[in-house]
């Protein structure tokens, strides 16, 4: 789907707002004339994505979603949808498309109070022909789908406003249409209610990959759903990004005021915030480049990774120093299980207690086990508060405050190769990797 440069005008001389706007009029200059509540809107919803555009109320955002089905004519510019051009269609041809092509689940519902459930679900289905019993048969499993299994006989009525909204949803996924727009669908809905419909259409955007447009004047909601968000402001879209584009590069003050009480834990991910892995050998370097490294790097453990940079564990400076003294060149004899390990599409917030157990920082792999970056405490510390992280290289144990971890080390290391042996092998810094 792809909008260029739309606008809608409500009022008497709506072409002539448009063109004053193209001019460089205010529209609160043009209020006299007409009422603009989409102005110059350009974006692209990418196929099986879930598109969030999010705004205070009066921002134009219910009167876009109603633009891209044709329910609210647009007085300018262009959409298509599948390649075919939307605004100038006949009434015959919107309806088709709306049939066929586009469904739609509304803020309240708008369920059929006088029929049943399973025939509010297969009224789509009703609208495009299909027979009655089959139209029944793929009701049932939408319902059965978002957890209504039971309740087909059921009336509207009979429903809480959480099943009423789920209802909604089998109808509009009944329908089998490629586009599901979505105008404030859960805002109706108890904060509970809310948040468990708001994780089971990620469930099922997960398997079915639907193109949604979602509706919402909720930050958090966007952040949670929204693969990419549209910020809309008095008519016009400000910003358009992934949640973490504008949550940590808003593009104006505007949207920096809008973001800022969100709940970055929420939407940040360990991809956002991970750092380069410095304390990384591979498992072939032998014990002394392991020694070597964490004397460099003033730590007291690494990560250890095989020749194509697959996680094997890690491995303590006192431990790799007794390979050392024994002569061995073998680094896996030595190894632990690495304590924390995430992908990178892992929430921050999961990464606390992961964290905080663990003297390492969390380590973040990719689908094959390959060490891709890591998350310091202090990195997620900083991502919270929006400040940068102040280090440079990964802390991977913090050294006891009395002596410096790399005085330690090299004290370690020379009496391994015959120095003093004053210092004993278990008088390593930091914690014990566990």
């Amino acid at each position: 789907m792809e909008v260029t440069g739309a606008y809608k005008v409500f009022g008497r001389r709506p072409k002539e707002v448009v063109k004053q706007l193209k001019r460089g009029a205010s529209r609160d200059a043009l209020r006299a004339h007409g009422t603009a509540a989409v102005i110059d809107a350009s974006f692209e919803v990418r196929k099986g994505e879930i598109f969030v555009v999010m705004g205070l109320s009066g921002s134009g955002k219910s009167t876009l979603i109603r633009m891209l089905n044709g329910l609210n004519p647009t007085t300018d510019g262009s959409i298509r949808v599948d390649g075919r051009e939307v605004v100038g269609r006949s009434a015959a041809e919107l309806r088709e498309l709306r049939r066929d092509h586009m469904s739609m689940v509304f803020q309240h519902f708008a369920l059929l109070p006088h029929r049943p459930v399973l025939d509010n679900v297969a009224y789509g289905l009703e609208l495009q022909g299909v027979p009655l019993a089959e139209r029944h048969e793929r009701a049932r499993g939408w319902l059965a789908r978002v957890g209504l299994e039971g309740w087909e006989r059921s009336y509207p009525g009979e429903l809480s406003g959480g099943m009423q909204q789920r209802v909604g949803i089998a109808r509009a996924l009944a329908a089998d249409t490629d586009i599901l727009l979505m105008d404030e669908a859960f805002s109706a809905l108890d904060p509970l209610i809310r948040r468990e419909m708001q994780e089971q259409l990620v469930e099922l955007q997960q398997e079915l990959g639907k193109t949604i447009v979602f509706i919402t004047h909720d930050l958090n909601e966007a952040m949670f759903l929204g693969d990419r968000i549209a910020v809309m402001r008095d008519g016009r879209i400000v910003q358009v990004g992934s949640p973490n584009d504008i949550l940590t590069d808003p593009a104006n003050d505007y949207v920096a005021q809008f973001v800022q009480d969100v709940d970055r834990a929420r939407v940040l991910t360990a991809g956002d915030v991970m750092e380069p892995p410095h304390a990384v050998v591979f498992a072939s370097a032998g014990p002394r480049t392991a020694l070597k490294t964490m004397r460099d790097l003033q730590t007291s453990a690494c990560f250890v990774t095989d020749a194509g940079r697959k996680l094997l564990g890690v491995v303590r400076d006192k431990d790799v120093l007794r390979q050392v003294r024994e002569g061995s060149t073998d680094l896996t004899e030595r190894l632990r299980p690495t304590p924390s390990i995430v992908q990178r599409d892992q929430l921050i917030a999961d990464l606390f207690e992961l964290a905080v157990e663990s003297p390492l920082p969390v380590a973040v792999a990719d689908e094959q086990g390959r060490l891709i970056g890591v998350v310091p405490r202090v990195t997620l510390l900083a991502a919270l508060a929006d400040l940068p992280a102040t280090t440079t290289e990964i802390p991977i144990i913090e050294p006891a405050p009395a002596v410096p971890a790399a005085t330690i080390t090299e004290t370690l290391e020379r009496s391994a190769v015959g120095g003093s042996p004053s210092v004993d092998a278990t008088a390593s810094s930091g914690e014990e990797v566990r």
